[in-house]
């Protein structure tokens, strides 16, 4: 009878993932958002496109928030975004002040 027991457990699945925060977002899979405008550009080179895009599905949608976008991208694209509840930092506006200023 001990035996039985043994056969019909079943070993105990490992979830994969990173923090507790994204296993909940990992299930879902990707979520598609609509560009609204492009605020700028950002990164050590310029290669970052800033643009604030709108959700269309999930638990936030209808959420409009900023979020840093890597190659072209351009007004009314759709972003398929892994995750939805973090939104990137403002671009902040540098002067140089020098002699020139």
């Amino acid at each position: 009878m001990a035996k039985d027991k043994k056969q019909d457990k079943k070993p105990q699945e490992k979830k994969q993932g990173g923090s507790k925060g994204s296993e909940k977002l990992t299930e879902e899979g990707a979520v598609p958002a609509i560009v609204e405008a492009t605020l700028g550009r950002c990164g050590t080179r310029g290669e970052i496109t800033q643009v604030k895009c709108k959700i269309l599905q999930g638990k936030n949608r209808g959420k409009s928030m900023r979020r840093n976008v890597r190659g072209p991208v351009k007004k009314r694209d759709i972003l398929m975004l892994r995750e939805t509840e973090i939104e990137a930092r403002r671009i902040t506006k540098r002067i140089n002040r020098g002699s020139q200023s």
